[in-house]
């Protein structure tokens, strides 16, 4: 197991996302319909989370490609299924209606180890980073985690 030293060692996310590639962040607004967020996932090569944001773009909730099935494959789920939550899902017209509320998110300042404890807490593979303003300015997947472990570790990961 590592020790405290070891386990401080990463820095913060402003760090980590200087190392990472840019790339664009995948955003819909509260309005977007769902022929909108099917679009929004297939412009993603990274992500299968959708970032939702209100009328000023500020984060307000996410959107996971496994509610986004059962949204448009409602009819082929098994009908063991609560069919509330089905229903719910059918009748939802906008990514904020069907989004996930009060997720978890990182900013800048943030330690590269807290944020993936956080992860690691809520079985999170993906998260936004946030400005002041909570704005959406970049994402963070669990396997940019894993790349910049190798990078500060080194290749050997000793």
């Amino acid at each position: 197991m590592a020790g405290a030293k070891d386990k401080k060692s990463f820095g913060k996310i402003a760090e980590l996302l200087k190392q990472l590639k840019q790339r664009k962040v995948p955003v819909v607004t509260k309005r977007a319909t769902v022929s909108e967020i099917i679009d929004a996932f297939s412009a993603s090569d990274h992500s299968r989370i959708l970032y939702v944001v209100d009328d000023e773009w500020r984060f307000i909730g996410v959107l996971s490609l496994g509610n986004m099935i059962r949204h448009v494959f409602f009819h082929y789920h098994d009908p063991s299924i609560d069919s509330r939550s089905l229903i719910s899902m059918v009748v939802s017209e906008t990514a904020g209606d069907f989004m996930q509320r009060e997720p978890i998110f990182a900013i800048h300042s943030d330690g590269v180890e807290d944020v993936l404890q956080s992860m690691i807490d809520h079985n999170v593979k993906e998260i936004p980073i946030l400005d002041d303003e909570k704005r959406v300015v970049a994402d963070l997947t669990i396997v940019d985690l894993l790349k910049y472990y190798k990078l500060v570790k080194g290749p050997d990961l000793s």
